[in-house]
């Protein structure tokens, strides 16, 4: 395991941020942490990295409890954080260099800018970057070291379409490098499409853990749906076996069709949305 989290409590006060927290996340696997704000997220990201001090329970990074602030162990893991910065004058080559001289075998400085889409801008000062090319730049900081590990903290805020799915495409670059990644967003579709696993929370505490393919809502699996007389018509159903065969039924003995006809299985933004209802409220 990359990360072992076992009974994680913090406190501020009378006040719980996590109530046991408990999750792995394999090597070599991107793990989506997701959840509304006030969660306990970034709280426990700030626990991993080392950051912020636990009230309770055990961690364990690469192997290492993150609370003893070992220098190794921090040349394994890079972070992109939701805010980060550079000095302004200074031009991209120049930035990832500069980082570069901290870690004892980093990544060559020219591969990691062309690696998060920057290779036009390499000799642009970073003042003048816009902020999803700022964005790129602050994981390129982060990957210089050549990490095993990736915190990615919202990673594409601020990006268009386009520059969010070049940034896809850099994190299955880190899953086919054998890098570990965990990732916290609040885009669902990001996390449906880049994550082997996600833990969703919610008031400090685990509500759903698993592939996002295979979480489930506890309401009805599947979603039937068809148009008639210019309508969508929709079912919700555990079985689409049995209702599929009885609806194709009663429109053939009809001698009528089914235009339109879909099934489909609750997205992870369905399972989210239900899950954590009371803190969007």
């Amino acid at each position: 395991m990359a990360i072992e989290v076992s009974d994680l409590r913090k406190s501020y006060g009378a006040v719980e941020a996590l109530r046991g927290l408990s999750f792995d996340v394999r090597r070599g696997e991107v793990f989506g942490l997701l959840g509304p704000n006030g969660a306990g997220k970034t709280t426990t990201v700030e626990i991993l990295e080392g950051y912020r001090a636990r009230s309770g329970g055990s961690v364990r990074v690469l192997g290492q409890d993150p609370a003893v602030r070992d220098r190794r162990q921090q040349e394994r893991v890079g972070i992109v954080l939701q805010s980060c910065g550079f000095h302004s004058h200074i031009t991209v080559r120049e930035a990832v260099g500069h980082m570069a001289k901290a870690y004892p075998r980093p990544r060559d400085v020219g591969e990691t800018i062309a690696l998060v889409g920057l290779e036009d801008k390499a000799e642009e000062r970073s003042g003048r970057l816009s902020g999803g090319q700022r964005r790129r730049l602050d994981l390129a900081l982060a990957l210089v070291g050549d990490p095993e590990l990736v915190f990615l903290d919202e990673p594409t805020t601020g990006f268009d379409p386009a520059a969010r799915r070049a940034a896809w495409t850099v994190v299955g670059a880190l899953r086919d490098l054998g890098k570990t990644v965990l990732l916290t967003t609040h885009y669902l579709d990001e996390a449906q499409a880049l994550a082997d696993r996600v833990a969703i929370i919610k008031d400090g505490a685990m509500v759903a853990e698993g592939p996002p393919a295979e979480l489930s809502p506890t309401s009805a699996g599947y979603l039937v749906s068809y148009v008639s007389d210019g309508r969508r018509v929709e079912h919700r159903t555990d079985d689409p076996t049995d209702l599929l065969h009885r609806l194709t039924g009663d429109a053939l003995a009809r001698g009528d069709r089914l235009q339109g006809l879909e099934v489909a299985r609750p997205t992870l933004e369905d399972v989210y949305l239900e899950l954590t209802a009371e803190d969007e409220q």
